[in-house]
């Protein structure tokens, strides 16, 4: 009988710490989306640097071909202001 008192402490004991990481990780992502959804829109200029940015980066780590930043970027540049 002890040893199945002692496992069904375990069992429990792992299930209450797996619940406890689950909620905890749960918070943290809903404070991550919250800190994304309430943080202020960048205008239209800087989301364009960032965009140049990323790109020269990919095409520095050959991830792409300047032929293709230069394609992309002009795509984005014309939704990105666009919209401004």
């Amino acid at each position: 009988m002890h040893r199945k008192a002692a496992r069904y402490v375990t069992r429990t004991t792992t299930a209450a710490a797996g619940a406890v990481a689950t909620a905890a990780t749960t918070v943290a992502a809903a404070a991550v989306a919250a800190s994304i959804i309430l943080s202020p829109v960048a205008d239209a200029s800087s989301r364009m640097d960032g965009v140049r940015a990323d790109l020269q980066r990919a095409v520095q780590l050959n991830q792409i071909t300047e032929e293709q930043a230069q394609s992309f970027e002009a795509k984005l540049a014309g939704r990105i202001l666009g919209e401004a």
